[in-house]
């Protein structure tokens, strides 16, 4: 499912038009992104739980060349599924 997909099944069961619906998903996508920027969670009930992770600086090589290459520290989000949607998707 893409984004268009998701917009369009959440149209379908909120009764929505499809622009209010992506209204709304581009609407809680972009606060979850501004929360995660100021490195806070985000916890949804029954879903997950989306967090930041720090990674250190570090080495490593190019395939190509064997080069050594520094790699800068930066931060990835991390997801973790939260037990109601395990259990949706295990059946």
């Amino acid at each position: 499912m893409n984004k268009g997909e998701l917009v369009s099944a959440v149209a379908e069961k909120t009764g929505l038009s499809k622009a209010q619906a992506g209204e709304a998903l581009d609407a809680a996508l972009e606060s979850i992104q501004e929360t995660l920027k100021k490195g806070e969670e985000v916890k949804i009930v029954g879903f997950g739980t989306f967090t930041v992770a720090d990674r250190p600086a570090g080495e490593a090589r190019n395939p190509r060349t064997g080069e050594k290459v520094q790699v800068p520290a930066s931060k990835a989000p991390k997801f973790k599924a939260g037990a109601g949607l395990k259990d949706a998707v295990n059946g």
